[in-house]
């Protein structure tokens, strides 16, 4: 069988919730609110597949937040040697533990 290159191709590990965290995310997820300059950690969330789920290749990355797009953030993450703007919904990003002072 051929190998089919879908844009969540090889996520069964990638995309998996524990048991206990199944379902929606909580209320407080939606409404936190992200300033530029903000660093955050892109961590997809699979329930949510609608608004802004980045590709695979950037789960587990650092970046930081540029600016807004209708309801979604501008992420600039470095990746090799270069720089590349993502666009985000807030459900797949989590505020970066090393930042909070």
């Amino acid at each position: 069988m051929t190998l089919h290159k879908g844009y969540r191709n090889k996520t069964r590990k990638r995309h998996r919730k524990r048991v206990r965290e199944k379902g929606l995310l909580s209320i407080d997820k939606y409404l936190f609110e992200y300033e530029i300059g903000h660093k955050v950690d892109i961590i997809t969330d699979p329930s949510q597949q609608k608004r802004g789920m980045p590709h695979r290749r950037y789960h587990g990355l650092t970046g930081t937040i540029i600016g807004t797009r209708g309801r979604c953030y501008e992420v600039e993450v470095k990746l090799g040697n270069s720089r590349k703007k993502l666009f985000i919904g807030k459900e797949h990003l989590r505020l970066n533990k090393g930042s909070i002072i």
